[in-house]
């Protein structure tokens, strides 16, 4: 038997059985923050070119997203949108020491649907009569919810509009309230609002608290070399250029 004819054979092998097949690697598994949602659609294939490692999101709400891996969840890499939850990881022993850093400072901001012929001038303006309902994601879960309830707070309007104030589970679904017609407004990520259909207005950032946001690597992770990979790809000046595409402040390193 030719040497041509053995090469046809073996590759006639493996088409036909699969398993000989070497096997695709397992994708990197990252839990992030519901406002890094359409960030995380374009550095996907960024980093995925740049590293040859397939990447799979999780997304929620920061609170909830940590409570999992408290739990046990099977993540490699947290993004979160605060720096509390991965600094109490850190201190329950369940982050890998010195791996936690802040990549990004969001800005929080306030949207609407452009067809429904409404206008906002600022906070103040929440208060008209048409406005009926609010999204904000929950200040209990989400850094951006709290964020919300802060500038309320600081406008004198919390107590005010309380009875149209509609609670989201994450700030993306917050926007998607808004989105279809659940709510007149929203408060969320200014990061979402680019990809949104509507108009927005930035909220004055001296009304809440900076919402510096920290990754942090899972002490337990297989993956921990993948995982440094993608966290060092963040914040070098690719993944960088890439989140103040979206509005981010990024820290000076």
């Amino acid at each position: 038997m030719s040497a041509a004819t053995r090469a046809l054979g073996a590759l006639l092998l493996a088409l036909l059985c699969p398993a000989a097949l070497p096997a695709a690697p397992p994708p990197l598994l990252i839990s992030a923050a519901a406002a890094l949602r359409d960030v995380c659609e374009c550095l996907e294939p960024e980093f995925e070119a740049a590293a040859g490692i397939p990447v799979q999101f999780n997304f929620g709400a920061t609170g909830k997203l940590a409570a999992q891996i408290e739990q046990g969840a099977p993540v490699d890499l947290l993004l979160e949108a605060d720096t509390a939850a991965p600094g109490r990881l850190e201190t329950l022993g369940l982050a890998l020491p010195g791996s936690l850093a802040v990549y990004a400072r969001g800005r929080l901001a306030l949207w609407w649907p452009a067809e429904w012929g409404l206008d906002f001038g600022g906070l103040e303006d929440l208060g008209r009569g048409e406005v009926r309902r609010i999204a904000l994601a929950d200040p209990r879960l989400a850094p951006y919810g709290l964020a919300a309830e802060q500038a309320l707070r600081a406008a004198g309007l919390w107590e005010r509009l309380q009875p149209r104030l509609v609670f989201a589970e994450n700030v993306a679904q917050a926007l998607q309230y808004a989105e279809t017609g659940n709510a007149e407004a929203a408060l969320v990520a200014f990061s979402l609002c680019r990809q949104a259909q509507g108009r927005w207005i930035m909220v004055p950032a001296e009304l809440h608290q900076p919402l510096d946001q920290a990754l942090v690597l899972v002490r337990d992770s297989p993956r921990v070399r993948e995982a440094r990979s993608f966290a060092a790809f963040l914040l070098g000046t690719q993944g960088q250029g890439i989140l103040r595409s979206f509005g981010y402040e990024v820290p000076n390193r």
